[in-house]
């Protein structure tokens, strides 16, 4: 069977990488792609790599257009997304790229976004512990599918089988981040203009006021909480009631794409240094697109470049007594597009590599 599929944002970053990975799935037929202020251009103008859809014309972004697909790709900016979602129950499956369909709690959106809430959909990382299972179970046959932050789902992948296992305390964990500019889209702004980047790294988002820091405490959550402590989520407020508490810095630095997180969190009491890498080896030791790497080893932005993969090295500084984290991601790949056709697969009930690659680019 193959799939009728519309792309908005098609334009942009995210957009583009949807397109690039869905140009190579044999189930896929490419068939609308929608922009805002770009609308009537040629596709090829504004991602000129895109060379096997140059015949597409970038269409206005409308509910109507959209409609009549048998899957939606929604790659807009935080907060657009749900004006159309809310328009297109007939579309058998949508999966948004933007924020609006991660939180379930109303005070963690209004805090950290502001606007109209939506419903949260199913989360689109499948290799994430989640009560005793993997998301990957609540994709199977999902119609809505909300595909993750970059950053969020890096530190979540990062340390979630530690939670899980209860093997590393979540009340002080620290991720810092070196990210490409990509992950904050194709507008232009002057702090990510190349003469501002380049021979530089920039902070940004200091001190707790990042967005994916709500999307990453509810996703170390559920790798641990109940069915019945997750009822309750939603009404709760965004104050660490959940004894999860992250200092969140993500830096900027001179690559167009990547990330690489280094995340720390105290090793829990009795935890042994078997069982810290067994938590780690038992979650992702039948995974694809997240590998633990042998011990002592620790990845490169450049190993995941173009490749839907996450790269993990683990290492258990008892001097300090924490456990240390480093994840390499390509932020447009596994970050979002990769995860986000990953997800469709499985809830197609499609193999999960479908037009997916872990094989990066090098040099």
């Amino acid at each position: 069977m193959t799939y009728s599929v519309a792309v908005s944002g098609a334009s942009g970053y995210a957009g583009g990488e949807i397109l690039r990975l869905l140009a190579a799935h044999p189930d896929i037929e490419i068939r609308t792609v929608t922009a805002h202020s770009n609308a009537g251009q040629p596709l090829i103008e504004h991602q000129p790599h895109l060379r096997s859809l140059a015949h597409l014309e970038l269409q206005e972004t409308t509910p109507e257009i959209l409609a009549g697909h048998d899957i939606v790709f929604l790659a807009l900016p935080h907060g657009q997304s749900g004006q159309y979602t809310d328009a297109l129950g007939d579309v058998p499956l949508i999966i948004d790229a933007g924020a609006d369909h991660r939180l379930e709690s109303v005070a963690d959106w209004d805090r950290f976004y502001g606007g109209s809430f939506h419903d949260p959909w199913t989360y689109g990382v499948p290799e994430l512990p989640f009560r005793g299972g993997k998301q990957r179970e609540r994709l199977v046959g999902a119609t809505r599918i909300a595909a993750p932050g970059c950053n969020a789902s890096t530190v979540s992948l990062s340390l979630a089988p530690g939670v899980a296992a209860g093997v590393i305390d979540p009340s002080d964990i620290v991720s810092v981040l070196a990210v490409g500019p990509s992950g904050a889209g194709k507008s232009l702004k002057p702090h990510l203009l190349g003469s501002e980047l380049l021979g530089t790294a920039n902070p940004y988002a200091v001190g707790g006021v990042h967005r994916h820091i709500p999307e990453i405490r509810q996703a170390l959550a559920a790798a641990r909480v109940t069915d019945a402590d997750a009822s309750s989520r939603s009404s709760r407020s965004a104050t660490g009631d959940e004894g999860i508490r992250i200092s969140f810095t993500p830096v900027l630095v001179p690559m167009a794409r990547g990330i690489l997180a280094t995340s720390s969190a105290p090793i829990a009491p009795g935890a042994t240094d078997a069982d810290i890498r067994g938590a780690w080896e038992a979650a992702y030791g039948d995974e694809t697109f997240v590998q633990l790497l042998p011990e002592g080893s620790f990845p490169r932005t450049a190993d995941v470049l173009g490749a839907n993969t996450a790269l993990m090295g683990l290492a258990i500084d008892r001097a300090a007594n924490r456990v240390v984290v480093v994840t390499a991601v390509d932020n447009l790949v596994k970050g979002t597009a990769g995860a986000a056709v990953q997800s469709m697969n499985i809830a197609l009930g499609l193999s999960e590599d479908r037009a997916l690659t872990v094989n990066g680019v090098a040099p």
